[in-house]
């Protein structure tokens, strides 16, 4: 994947390391999730209070909200459980992705806000990608031995 240039990921003692090679992003990811998730639902604030833009504004406040939670109680889980929810964070980042696509062709809401958080939802789905296969390989290579 092409942020895993930008990124070492690795595992001590089943516990993740994200190091930044690249000096380009924000390393703290629960920060950087939740930030996503606070800025997702101002912006939903903004939309249109019209019925037929409920769904977005539910479905959107719902995966937004969800990566950073699932990511969190990743932290907590054994490794096989980390893996499991590191992927539904990262199911949950391609789903917001959908949303902000059709609220951006419908131009609907502020196009640089649109932009922003679409590009930033982008973002932390390759990483969240990177961290789920890294650590995917890591137990075939355990189960392997």
């Amino acid at each position: 994947m092409e942020h895993e240039k930008d990124y070492q990921i690795s595992f001590l003692d089943n516990k993740l390391l994200i190091k930044d090679i690249s000096g380009k992003y924000e390393i703290d990811l629960k920060k950087r999730l939740l930030e996503f998730a606070i800025n997702t639902m101002k912006f939903i604030m903004t939309l249109p209070n019209q019925k037929e833009f409920d769904v977005f504004r539910y479905q959107l406040s719902k995966s937004a909200t969800s990566i950073g939670a699932n990511y969190r109680e990743a932290q907590t889980s054994t490794f096989p459980e980390f893996i499991q929810k590191t992927r539904i964070a990262l199911r949950e980042a391609n789903e917001s992705n959908y949303w902000f696509e059709i609220i951006k062709e419908l131009k609907i809401g502020n196009e640089k806000n649109i932009e922003a958080l679409y590009k930033e939802s982008n973002e932390i789905a390759l990483i969240l990608g990177a961290i789920a296969s890294k650590a995917d390989r890591k137990r075939r290579q355990k189960n392997a031995k």
